[in-house]
């Protein structure tokens, strides 16, 4: 089975596991400001689609960009525009100094430090950025959008800092970053083309990149440079593909509970539909019904469904549609975040035909709060499936398997160490669960006296998403080999099917060999929704 897309590898780090390269697919996403969805940032971000501009979204952002042209051929003060920024809004830039305003807003707010963030993350910043500022209220020309969306076409993605903003008056530095390579100055990545069986990469100065793939670099003009640096575009982005990711590992998760239940002699009766209905939790009767769907047909619930002296199986077994169904619900509380930020307004000011008008739609804090509350629901996920693996090799809890899964008990040590490696992604996922969204502090003289810290929210889901799902691969893994002990009874019907998508990935075990590799590949292929 292949767990990677036609046209893309997978880069061995945890910090983001993503297409090398890109191949352009036959679906094409038309933006208009009005209707991008998850799907379609997935598309483009990770599977290469193509990106249009809708000529009606063009001629909007048009009559926009000519309603603010009238009010400063008028004489109208407009912050931002034709004013300094934040604590020096009360100087007046003079109408021949606006494009230089302009330039010297973006070339100022590059300011991000850390490793750069992964290619779909950057790609995905790019859709959005392009998206809003279609939007008739953002006073742009089309121009800036048309080239964001040429250069995802091309592959040529602008070196963005994961660190550096705290996401208010929007994500500033890194929209500079990006900013930057669209005006033509730094650095961007060009995505690697094959060369033979190489994958080769390039790292060009942003230049040379443009005029190499026919577009010309772009002179920012009156507001344009503040229209693109004021929006949460890098947290939403960062938080669409994570909530796309959520959704693939929570289905995983299942898939895992199933074979692990199986593995362990568990009952499927905590699953009945009666005991869900009278607890009606959308997230927990999905999850219920899911656990139903993966359990029937089990000739290993047959063989102790008389004669086993347990009244109730451990709570890690019996609660899993109680605790996945709650982070089900708290995923779809961050869904409906992404789905309203994908589309919104946020740059600031506004322009609402003849009224340009100055608010904080820019302010991240829908978006934090939301990474925050999906942070700690992987992390919940996560721990959840820790226990089961820790049930599965403990010879004390696991009904009769052998020590840590092992052909030979002490001569090998089979599965041991993977237990070790889930507790300590789980114990570091747990300390990365306080929220970023409440740790505001000041800036800009004290003009942005309360910040959401989305970044630093994105920053940690990334980094308990890479951990979650690393420990679901786990569990997989040893789920796996507990059913090999098992046979010839066989699990469930969707436990089946499962247990042979791990079999796609992962030989059994017969000896003791290096438990990474396993892992990584399970994790690709979770990432890549082979058990979704």
């Amino acid at each position: 089975r292949r767990v990677t897309a036609p046209g893309a590898v997978l880069r061995g780090r945890r910090d983001g596991w993503g297409p090398l390269y890109f191949r352009a697919m036959t679906a094409t996403v038309t933006l208009n400001g009005k209707s991008l969805t998850v799907d379609q940032v997935v598309a483009v971000a990770r599977r290469g689609a193509r990106v249009e501009i809708s000529e009606e979204a063009t001629e909007r952002a048009t009559q926009s960009r000519a309603a603010l042209e009238r009010d400063l051929a008028r004489g109208d003060v407009i912050y931002g525009v034709n004013t300094g920024f934040g604590r020096l809004a009360n100087v007046l830039i003079p109408p021949d100094d606006l494009s230089r305003l302009q330039r010297n807003l973006i070339v100022s707010h590059v300011a991000g430090v850390g490793d750069p963030l992964p290619a779909d993350m950057v790609r995905a910043i790019m859709l959005l950025r392009s998206n809003v500022l279609l939007k008739e209220t953002s006073g742009v020309r089309p121009a800036l959008a048309d080239r964001l969306a040429r250069m995802l076409n091309a592959g040529i993605h602008p070196v963005i800092p994961e660190q550096g903003s705290v996401g208010a008056s929007g994500d500033l530095s890194s929209l500079a970053h990006l900013a930057y390579a669209l005006i033509g100055e730094g650095e961007v990545d060009v995505a690697p083309t094959e060369s033979g069986s190489a994958v080769v990469s390039r790292r060009v100065a942003a230049e040379q990149a443009l005029r190499a793939a026919g577009i010309e670099p772009i002179t920012l003009e009156a507001k344009e440079g503040l229209s693109f640096i004021n929006g949460t575009q890098a947290q939403s982005g960062i938080l669409a593909l994570l909530v796309h990711d959520s959704a693939t590992l929570w289905r995983a998760a299942h898939a895992a509970a199933a074979m692990s239940l199986e593995a362990l002699l568990g009952t499927p009766v905590p699953f009945d539909e009666r005991i869900h209905g009278v607890r009606p939790h959308p997230g927990q009767q999905e999850s219920a019904a899911l656990m139903r769907e993966l359990l029937t047909d089990s000739e290993i619930r047959e063989s102790h469904r008389t004669g086993d002296d347990r009244v109730q199986d451990a709570y890690s077994l019996r609660c899993i549609p109680q605790i996945l169904g709650t982070v089900r619900d708290a995923m779809r509380y961050a869904d409906g975040i992404i789905a309203i930020e994908l589309n919104a307004a946020t740059d600031n000011p506004l322009v609402f035909g003849p009224d340009v008008l100055s608010g904080g739609n820019f302010h991240g804090q829908p978006v934090a709060m939301a990474l925050d509350v999906l942070t700690i629901s992987l992390t919940t996920l996560a721990g959840l499936a820790e226990r089961r693996l820790d049930r599965m090799l403990n010879p004390d809890c696991s009904q009769g398997l052998p020590p840590f899964l092992a052909n030979e008990p002490g001569l090998q040590s089979g599965l041991m160490m993977l237990q070790v490696t889930a507790a300590a992604l789980v114990a570091e996922s747990r300390t990365l669960c306080t929220p970023a969204s409440v740790q505001s502090i000041p800036t800009d003289g004290n003009q942005e006296d309360v910040v959401p810290m989305g970044m630093a929210a994105a920053f940690k889901c990334r980094r308990v998403m890479e951990n979650a799902r690393a420990v679901v691969a786990a569990e997989l893994l040893a789920a796996a080999e507990a059913l090999e002990f098992r046979k010839p009874l066989r699990p469930g019907r969707g436990a089946a099917r499962a247990l042979g998508l791990v079999r796609d990935c992962v030989a059994v075990r017969d000896q003791d060999r290096p438990i990474t590799p396993d892992v990584e590949r399970l994790a690709a292929a979770i990432r890549e929704g082979v058990f979704a």
